[in-house]
């Protein structure tokens, strides 16, 4: 029987969290404080829809996501 050789695993990366994104694409610290540049902390993650829902209603956004626009078609040969 052959010996198998396996291969030596690729390391994953870190994922990089939504802030360091941001910094990253948009040159935006979202935890510096446009007023006086003090460091911001999350306090708190809202996840619960009724929290969510009331949060945004008494800020006057709106509650429902956009409808989508209907499906297109595939493009027509125009050059033929």
């Amino acid at each position: 029987m052959a010996a198998t050789v396996e291969e030596p695993r690729k390391q994953r990366t870190a994922r990089v969290d939504w802030a360091g994104l941001l910094r990253r694409t948009f040159a935006l610290d979202v935890f510096a404080c446009p007023r006086c540049g003090g460091r911001r902390k999350v306090l708190a993650y809202v996840t619960a829809p009724a929290g969510v829902r009331s949060i945004l209603e008494h800020l006057g956004l709106p509650t429902q996501a956009l409808k989508r626009a209907p499906a297109r078609g595939p493009p027509q040969r125009a050059w033929c």
